[in-house]
């Protein structure tokens, strides 16, 4: 991967519905030379896919948590299990399996606190491994970005 490469990548976390033109213009390709260059971005897995990015405040209610969990035994499998059970809850938005005292840390977007009831009940506390979560709600979020730092 090269700085034009970086260049595209950048201008493309920005902006993912440019034009091929207007994406050429900017990091200086033509328009053909842009487009291979893209698709064998995604071909390699380097763009894994492009989505629209939802104000959520437009959307009604919506309550953010940072769910902190403590599993009872560290083992391979009752990993791979919870992963499959929180991969599969549609209110969980950003899974990381982290070192220290917790294990895994969960971003949770519910519309209202029985929400997150009914999430806790059929992912966290159906779960034999979950030792214990911990649940930090949002009052305000001041910074979201999806955007990965390039070295251009």
């Amino acid at each position: 991967m090269d700085r034009l490469d970086l260049r595209i990548l950048d201008q493309l976390q920005h902006d993912a519905s440019l034009t091929n033109q207007a994406l050429a213009e900017r990091v200086g390709l033509s328009p053909s030379a842009c487009l291979k260059r893209v698709r064998r971005l995604k071909e390699q897995g380097v763009i894994q896919r492009e989505v629209a990015i939802l104000a959520p405040e437009t959307l009604g209610a919506n309550l953010h948590m940072v769910v902190e969990v403590t599993m009872t035994r560290d083992n391979k499998t009752l990993y791979g299990h919870f992963i499959k059970q929180v991969e599969a809850a549609p209110e969980v938005t950003q899974c990381y399996q982290v070192t220290g005292e917790v294990d895994f840390v969960l971003i949770v977007s519910v519309p209202n606190m029985e929400s997150y009831d009914h999430f806790c009940d059929r992912v966290l506390d159906a779960s034999d491994n979950v030792h214990k979560f911990r649940t930090l709600i949002s009052r305000k979020r001041t910074k979201f970005e999806t955007r990965l730092p390039l070295d251009i």
